[in-house]
C-alpha cells in the first residue's frame, strides 16, 4: 500500500501529469464553448457527449491518484481547493443520466473553474482576493450608503425629467451602477438631464469624484495590498528574511535568559 501512495504522490507531483490535466480543462472548456453552436449541437451532441463521459471519467481519476498519493484522506480534504475538484467532479457523475440538463451544462460549465485549482498562480491570485473579504465589509457597507443617498436625491430631483433614469429608487440605484463604470455616463445619463435642467452637473460630477476616484480606489488598494501580501508569503524578500532571522534570534536569547534565572 505504501509503494502504492509513493507512487501516485509521484505521479500526482510529476510535471507532464500536471500540464496534461491543464490541457483537458482547456480540451473540456472548448467543447462546451462549442455546445453554444446551433449547428455543432444538432450534428455533434453525442459526440460532445461521449467526449466529455471520457474527459469526467479522465478527470475522476486523476482524483483519485490525487486521493491515493495524499499522506491521508484527512489531509487531502483539508486542503479547500481538493475539495472543490472534488466536489466539481462528484456532481458531473451525480447528474449522469439526469433529465436536468440545464443544470448539467452549467456544471460542465463550472469544470472550467478548475483551472484555478491546478495553476498555483492562479490559485494564489484567488486565495488573495478571499483574504479582502474581511476588509470589503467596510468599504461595502460605506458603498452603500453613498449609493442609497445618490439615489434617493436623483429619484427626488430628476424624476420628472427622465423617469427612465430616475423614476424610481431601484432606476436610480441601477442608474448609479452605469455612472460609477463611466460607461456612457456623460452621454447618455447626464447631457439629457443637464439640458432640461442646467444646475444637475455637481451631481453627477460630486457623485462621480466620491464614488469613482475615491472608493473604487479603496476596492483597488485592499485587492493589491492582500496581493502582495499573498506574494511575500510565498517568495519573502531579503529584508523579510532578515527580519525573520532577527526574531528567531531574539527569541533565542529570551529562552536562554529563561533558563538562567
Amino acid at each position: 500500500m505504501r509503494t502504492i501512495r509513493k507512487k501516485c504522490a509521484v505521479l500526482a507531483d510529476h510535471p507532464a501529469f500536471y500540464n496534461t490535466i491543464i490541457i483537458l480543462i482547456i480540451l473540456n472548456a472548448i467543447l462546451v464553448g462549442l455546445e453554444t453552436y446551433n449547428y455543432i449541437a444538432e450534428n455533434y451532441l453525442n459526440w460532445i457527449f461521449i467526449a466529455d463521459r471520457i474527459l469526467l471519467w479522465i478527470f475522476t481519476i486523476e482524483i483519485v491518484i490525487r486521493l491515493i498519493g495524499s499522506s491521508s484522506v484527512k489531509a487531502f480534504f483539508k486542503d479547500p481547493w481538493s475539495v472543490f475538484d472534488f466536489v466539481i467532479v462528484l456532481s458531473g457523475h451525480l447528474l449522469v443520466g439526469s433529465h436536468y440538463v440545464m443544470v448539467l451544462r452549467i456544471l460542465r460549465v463550472l469544470r472550467v473553474l478548475r483551472a484555478i485549482s491546478i495553476i498555483p498562480s492562479l490559485r494564489k491570485m484567488v486565495n488573495a482576493l478571499l483574504l479582502t473579504i474581511p476588509s470589503m465589509g467596510t468599504i461595502m457597507l460605506l458603498l452603500g450608503i453613498f449609493f442609497y443617498i445618490y439615489g434617493v436625491i436623483g429619484t427626488m430631483l430628476y424624476q420628472s425629467i427622465a423617469p427612465e433614469y430616475f423614476g424610481t429608487l431601484h432606476q436610480s440605484l441601477l442608474t448609479l451602477f452605469q455612472v460609477i463604470t463611466l460607461e456612457s455616463w456623460a452621454s447618455g445619463v447626464m447631457r439629457p438631464i443637464l439640458a432640461e435642467d442646467p444646475s444637475s452637473w455637481w451631481y453627477f460630477v460630486t457623485f462621480i469624484l466620491i464614488g469613482a476616484f475615491v472608493i473604487v480606489n479603496l476596492f483597488v488598494g485592499v485587492v493589491v495590498n492582500n496581493v502582495e501580501e499573498a506574494n511575500r508569503e510565498d517568495t519573502p524578500s531579503p529584508t523579510d528574511i532578515k527580519l525573520a532571522e532577527l526574531q528567531a534570534e531574539l527569541q533565542e536569547v529570551k529562552e536562554l535568559l529563561k533558563e538562567k534565572k
